[in-house]
């Protein structure tokens, strides 16, 4: 009886060591070493394919290869689970995606996907794939991720200690991109993400760099500029009040909107200004393309364990809304998209739209702005008013907060474009992001206008690898005949507001300003006479 006992034990002692053993495994790097480490690609990888062992409701695929050669992995999570985009539409549940990693030295969301993983497969979170499809890229910059160093990023105080590059390995910014799309990362989002799989939401996992206000998490939206502007209003006014609220109380991390103040220009604060509304940056992509975008920025000079709770805490509470409101965003998403069409169907000729925007401050001021105070003193030095951080959160009353954009130039909603068939690299660009272009079976001649180029100017300052270009002079009215072969992109369908701002001359971020159309201007020596642009406006009768 006695050895029947210690037997017993034993397999117990067994068992329970295979279980702890199991569990190490799904430990991620930062749990590991006392939050001083970030996790290797290979560790992702690793930590990828032991859930996937443990689990019935996840999918593993690759959006895409680095110039390295690493796969980059996106996690499909369902229940029942779901390995295409067919099987997501016939389930009725709408796809929602969140990324991590997209700069490699900001790595929160790197790490709380991989922790959301756990949670939602094997512990309390099950329930967020009642009514949704998740996707979780959580490390999208692949290649620069394990080019780790020590102070890459001091305003996180070597927290964790070593931490990869912003840029990929082709040297670009992969959340200025959106547009021009030169990085293997972007296209491969924008084909084998948002164009295959369809998610109404994108949520874009970050961290600060700079400021030091009082805010665990600061966000913002997409900003719809020449979008609609229904998506916008949905998540400023409903979601992220509601989820700002929720992660409070949840988490104790206080949030706020996203936004820089500046010493210089007054102290204490009384604005702060957030980025452009440029859809380079890919969460303002998405407003183009009728869906919603958020964006996260975890406060820098908070530790790495603190960064990391506030960023599990806003992604969870997304994915709380999301779940619980799915069929709405759903709705609010497919107005959007009937909308923009509906508006070229009945205004085309009619009314114009912005391409040219600048920030102006919203009609409603933040109430209690929560930043470090700061305490003034005259340098000794030359008798001038500095100002030295301080240790506690104060609370600013009344402070503006430029987070809106006005249209500085408006051009007129055309029913299409037309395109020479040497625009064919411009029609391939137009294709990968998902529009519908149409070839000419026959010639055909259409009244419209054509814009004529008085001058265009680039840039003296490199960005991104391009010299970026304006161009200024106004349309005229032409009739003009098209060839069998040319290239027609009609402005009735989805990504209408997208094809506007992409094709427009005077759009401030446009093909034209990323430089597409160089050649070809050169080539009819611009700025020595009025160049025709040759995208042409097509207007129905």
């Amino acid at each position: 009886m006695k050895k029947l006992f210690y037997f017993a034990l034993l397999f117990i002692s067994i068992q329970l060591t295979g279980q702890n053993k199991a569990s190490n495994n799904l430990l991620i790097t930062p749990e590991k070493s006392n939050y001083e480490k970030t996790s290797t690609y290979a560790e992702v990888m690793d930590f990828i394919h032991e859930i996937q062992e443990k689990s019935d409701f996840i999918h593993v695929e690759f959006m895409g290869k680095s110039k390295e050669g690493k796969d980059i992995p996106l996690v499909v999570l369902a229940n029942p689970k779901i390995t295409n985009p067919e099987q997501a539409k016939l389930s009725g549940k709408p796809v929602m995606y969140v990324q991590g990693n997209i700069h490699a030295g900001e790595v929160e969301g790197k790490e709380v996907l991989q922790q959301l993983m756990r949670d939602i497969l094997l512990s309390d979170k099950k329930y967020l794939l009642e009514n949704q499809i998740l996707l979780f890229a959580p490390i999208y910059n692949t290649d620069s991720n394990d080019k780790m160093e020590k102070g890459r990023r001091p305003s996180q105080e070597d927290s964790p200690i070593e931490v990869g590059i912003r840029e990929n390995s082709q040297g670009l910014d992969l959340n200025r991109d959106g547009i021009k799309m030169e990085a293997l990362e972007t296209e491969s989002l924008i084909n084998n993400v948002l164009v295959k799989w369809n998610p109404e939401i994108l949520v874009d996992l970050h961290t600060t760099n700079g400021t030091w206000h009082g805010y665990g998490i600061t966000y913002a939206p997409s900003y719809h500029s020449a979008g609609e502007s229904g998506t916008y209003k949905y998540t400023w006014n409903t979601m992220l009040p509601e989820i700002t609220k929720a992660v409070d109380a949840n988490y104790n991390v206080k949030m706020g909107h996203y936004g820089y103040y500046y010493l210089q220009e007054s102290w204490p604060p009384k604005a702060i200004y957030t980025y452009n509304h440029h859809p380079r940056y890919i969460v303002n992509l998405m407003g183009l393309r009728n869906k919603i975008g958020i964006l996260s920025e975890a406060f820098a000079h908070d530790r790495f364990y603190k960064r990391m709770n506030g960023t599990y805490g806003f992604v969870a509470e997304i994915l709380e809304f999301t779940n619980k409101n799915a069929q709405k965003i759903v709705e609010i998403n497919a107005e959007a998209e009937k909308n923009a069409i509906e508006n070229v169907k009945n205004n085309a000729g009619k009314t114009t739209k912005g391409v040219r925007f600048k920030m102006v401050a919203l009609d409603e001021n933040i109430e209690n702005y929560r930043t470090y105070n700061y305490i003034p003193f005259i340098d000794d030095d030359d008798g001038k008013h500095q100002y030295v951080r301080g240790t506690h959160i104060i609370e600013v009353p009344n402070v503006k907060n430029y987070a809106k954009f006005e249209a500085t130039v408006e051009s007129k909603l055309p029913s299409g474009y037309f395109l020479p068939k040497s625009m064919e690299a411009i029609v391939a660009h137009l294709k990968k992001h998902g529009i519908k272009v149409e070839e000419l079976q026959k010639n055909k001649t259409v009244k419209g206008e054509v814009f004529l180029i008085d001058s265009y100017k680039k840039s003296n300052r490199e960005f991104e690898g391009h010299f970026m270009a304006t161009a200024e002079g106004n349309y005229v009215s032409k009739t003009k005949t098209f060839k069998k072969g040319d290239f027609y992109v009609t402005m009735e369908q989805p990504l209408t507001n997208l094809i506007f701002y992409m094709l427009e001359p005077q759009s401030d971020d446009g093909l034209l300003t990323w430089n597409f159309f160089d050649n070809y201007l050169a080539s009819k020596k611009v700025n020595s006479k009025k160049v025709e642009f040759p995208v042409f406006k097509y207007f129905k009768k």
